[in-house]
């Protein structure tokens, strides 16, 4: 019996019955491949295949050593939030949608991507807005989908 519940707090502890969180992974990488960091610098700039890591079950790339370097020393300030998935879709529509990675907003710290194609540009419909009361409507509504694949 003590065996059995070492291996079940094992399992428990290895994360084996909890849920992860679904991140937006096209083409393989978080924010379609671009740099996280670069962002950061009011840059969208893909990354390259030379500079990658993963971080929490997701691949990421940058465009130089030193922004894969910068990553490394703190990942979650630099991880889109709602899993790099359109923070106007997660905030109004409580659904995960694609981004355009060359849309994007840093706002208090955070990145937050965006959709934007057919004639729909969210960044701007999200600058147009309240953006307080959108963030906020998208954490909670991030807190209801973010493990629905």
């Amino acid at each position: 019996m003590k065996q059995l519940i070492a291996v079940f707090f094992i399992m428990l502890s290895t994360g084996l019955f909890s849920q992860t969180v679904d991140y937006n992974t096209k083409k393989g990488f978080a924010a379609n491949g671009y740099d996280v960091v670069a962002y950061f610098d009011n840059i969208a700039e893909e990354g390259n295949k030379k500079f990658k890591t993963t971080f929490d079950g997701v691949n990421y790339k940058f465009s130089s050593e030193e922004n894969l370097n910068t990553f490394l020393k703190d990942p979650t300030t630099y991880v889109p939030q709602y899993g790099g998935y359109c923070a106007y879709a997660v905030a109004l529509k409580n659904t995960k949608v694609s981004i355009n990675p060359k849309s994007f907003l840093i706002r208090d710290g955070k990145l937050y991507l965006f959709y934007n194609a057919w004639g729909t540009n969210t960044l701007e419909l999200w600058i147009k807005e309240n953006q307080s009361e959108l963030i906020e409507m998208a954490n909670e509504n991030w807190e209801t989908i973010k493990f629905k694949k």
